[in-house]
């Protein structure tokens, strides 16, 4: 026990390679405690169990609350907003807000230090019962610490942009004089390493010997890859719009569609462990701070929170699938039978039932203002709540969360996005660069939203076409951690500063009067793209680049 102790403490303490050189003093001690943790098959998964500890889900990620808050699709309901240093004009290189530095490199170390300690076999091991499906598990181990490398290194890119490519331990003497490699040449180098893991990975670990859900496939891998084209051919990243950059992003999101361990049967893929459409999810243990943080303010212990705007609810087509518009169907806005089916998933209204009642979010409603914590645009929402969860104290309740971090229908959206980027021609299919491509943007389009019952749409010119695709993204993946950075790789976050929501009237007679409000103004600076470097990181390497604008 002493002995897993100190091991543990040392990965807690001794992970972080690039924020302290104090963190890499590496004695004796450390040395046998390594030999101790990987010198059998129980104590190795442990290690890279403590590899996997690092992913994060989007259920509250910043503060406790969804980052989603700090975009034009969610505002937070209580004054004391956790994520306002994102647009309120007050976020520094010294005043940082979700800074995940030290949290993913920690994570780099860790699946480092398991790479270069995990071993093949182990003396005598051959004796003990399931010796061969223990070593068959053993041997994919690398290739998983690879593949969470590879992704925990794709999210700091996403953030800090150039960054240091940690592919090894680093001497006490080297790591604060590292030097950060360019976007692309870390893009290319975290698609090399899911293009060599894909080849080791098993499709699925289902009916293996562990039989575990939650680990990383070869699906995972190869959906970060097109995830991480997408983001390098976008303007953000590719200004000049090298056409190569979107083919290559193309055919990274094809070959996922491409394999046969999904489709888009299930209408419903979300919090669904089962669906066919999930390529890779996390599980969360049983519990009810989800619900407790986000119920409506008036259920049995609500504490309100994530509230979705307007502009999200106004994003949502009617069911025959014209845009929605307040002049044409302004009276139908709230009646959920006649909008888009994943509007009524995604957000509750006024009018909605919720836990057997009916939602009142008008002013002086059950659910509405002025009670404290009341949503200020009239939504409150539905995303991901286990609606059978009961908060009262003796009677409460807790279920399990999945939460998506690669879902097929992405990957059909990221597919429609680079193919008519690469071609301006919504209806394009033929070979290009040796690549043959059947499906059309429109059509790969037309299959996410016939997924969910929605009529195709009409592709009309190749400006409107873009636009209808960006929504589409915006609805079918709303609240998994897409609409923030999107926004900031497509340099459209200018377009989002002002949220609105809606002011509800009760009329005496049961009808209500609706007025678009504006509930939040937020600053907006174009720097805001990328995240800064925190200046305690460039103060330990004076090497680190500092992202533009934020000196």
């Amino acid at each position: 026990m002493k002995h897993i102790n100190i091991q543990f403490l040392l990965f807690a303490g001794g992970l972080s390679a690039l924020t302290a050189c104090s963190d890499l003093e590496i004695g004796e001690s450390m040395y046998h405690s390594e030999e101790y943790q990987f010198s059998d098959f129980s104590r190795t998964k442990e290690s890279i169990n403590y590899v996997y500890s690092f992913l994060q889900d989007g259920l509250s990620p910043v503060g406790g609350t969804m980052r989603d808050c700090a975009s034009d699709d969610a505002v937070y309901a209580w004054a004391e907003d956790p994520v306002k240093t994102f647009y309120d004009g007050s976020w520094a290189a010294n005043n940082t807000i979700d800074c995940q530095w030290s949290h993913y490199y920690e994570g780099i170390r860790s699946a480092n230090r398991f790479i270069q300690n995990c071993p093949d076999d182990f003396p005598f091991a051959e004796y003990i019962i399931d010796y061969e499906s223990l070593k068959q598990e053993l041997l994919m181990y690398p290739y998983e610490a690879k593949a969470l490398r590879a992704y925990y290194h794709f999210e700091l890119l996403k953030r800090y942009g150039n960054i240091v490519i940690s592919d090894r331990t680093f001497s006490q003497d080297e790591v604060n004089s590292l030097r950060p490699s360019d976007y692309q040449d870390v893009t290319d180098w975290i698609a090399g390493e899911c293009d060599a893991c894909a080849e080791k990975l098993p499709s699925t670990w289902k009916g293996s010997y562990s039989n575990q859900l939650g680990r990383v496939t070869r699906g995972f891998v190869m959906a970060l890859k097109a995830r991480l084209l997408l983001y390098a051919a976008s303007p953000l990243h590719n200004p000049s719009g090298d056409v190569s950059l979107w083919l290559r992003a193309a055919e990274a999101a094809k070959d996922v569609i491409d394999l046969p361990d999904y489709s888009l049967a299930d209408e419903n893929d979300v919090n669904n462990q089962d669906a066919a459409g999930l390529i890779f999810g996390l599980n969360k243990d049983a519990s009810n701070s989800f619900e407790r943080a986000n119920f409506p303010v008036g259920y049995e212990g609500g504490n309100s929170g994530v509230c979705p705007s307007l502009n999200l609810m106004e994003a949502f087509d009617m069911k025959d699938g014209t845009p929605f518009s307040w002049e044409e169907h302004g009276a139908d806005a709230l009646d959920l039978t006649k909008r888009d089916p994943r509007m009524a998933r995604t957000m509750i209204v006024n009018g909605s039932v919720f836990k057997d009642e009916t939602v009142e979010t008008w002013y002086g409603g059950r659910n509405g203002l002025p009670q404290e914590g009341a949503s200020p645009t009239s939504f409150y929402l539905r995303k991901f709540l286990q609606e059978d969860t009961k908060l009262l104290v003796g009677d409460e309740t807790s279920y399990s969360h999945l939460y998506p971090l690669f879902r097929l229908t992405e990957m059909y959206l990221d597919y429609a996005e680079a193919l008519f980027c690469a071609t301006g021609n919504p209806d394009f299919t033929g070979t290009l660069d040796g690549v043959l491509y059947t499906m059309s943007p429109s059509d790969a389009l037309d299959a996410v939203r016939a997924r969910v019952g929605m009529p195709p749409v009409e592709t009309g010119s190749p400006e409107e076409f873009l636009e209808r695709l960006k929504k589409e993204r915006r609805v079918e993946l709303a609240f998994e951690d897409h609409r923030f950075w999107d926004v900031r790789r497509w340099k459209s976050g200018s377009e989002t500063a002002e949220v609105y929501g809606l002011s509800i009237t009760a009329e005496g007679d049961g009808t209500f009067t609706m007025e678009k409000v504006l509930v939040r103004s937020g600053v907006w600076d174009e720097k805001m793209n990328m995240y800064p470097v925190p200046d305690s990181e460039r103060r330990r390497n004076a090497n680190l680049v500092q992202n533009e604008g934020w000196d």
